[in-house]
């Protein structure tokens, strides 16, 4: 499978296992979960078939590892902005993490702190460079140190993802510093 044919894939099974699984025609369940083979049909159904060797490549192959295949069942691992339950228990931060984002949004950011927007957690990256690939998507990144370890001290409930990925409500603006 080409680097093309994978990105296109990755990127089509993210917005419908996070986002619009209702404009293929799945439905996911509590958790999110949806059977392979019902995503495999609906994809054929929306003129854009897709193989089982072809998901398990782009399942296995992507860097963020945004999937999970459980058995003959698949979800996104996080970014979602439907309601599912991921079912991931409370866990205790790293001292530090990092959000990675761009400039122009520095000043919202300042006075607002991270918020989810229109998904469900603000996602924290675990190390630095993850944080600017992740920056690097909508422009020149900027990454943002966040107090973690305070944060959790003060109440604030984390998460960790199967890939890592770091999840919170919200960080307040005095947990937040630009840089190192």
């Amino acid at each position: 499978m080409d680097e093309r044919r994978t990105v296109a894939v990755s990127k089509y099974l993210s917005r419908h296992l996070r986002h619009e699984p209702d404009r293929i025609g799945i439905s996911l369940d509590a958790h999110g979960w949806v059977p392979v083979d019902e995503l495999l049909e609906a994809c054929a159904r929306q003129g854009f078939p897709l193989t089982r060797a072809e998901l398990d490549h782009v399942v296995a192959a992507d860097d963020k590892q945004r999937f999970a295949v459980d058995g003959n069942r698949i979800r996104a691992n996080q970014g979602h902005s439907v309601a599912v339950d991921l079912g991931l228990p409370p866990a205790e931060p790293p001292a530090r993490l990092y959000h990675g984002t761009v400039a122009r949004v520095l000043d919202a950011v300042r006075t607002e702190g991270l918020r989810p927007m229109n998904r469900h957690h603000v996602h924290l990256s675990p190390d630095r460079e993850t944080a600017v690939r992740v920056g690097s998507r909508r422009g020149a990144p900027v990454v943002l140190r966040v107090d973690a370890r305070a944060m959790h001290r003060a109440g604030h409930v984390f998460h960790v993802t199967a890939n890592g990925v770091w999840l919170t409500d919200s960080v307040p603006p005095h947990h937040l510093r630009l840089g190192e």
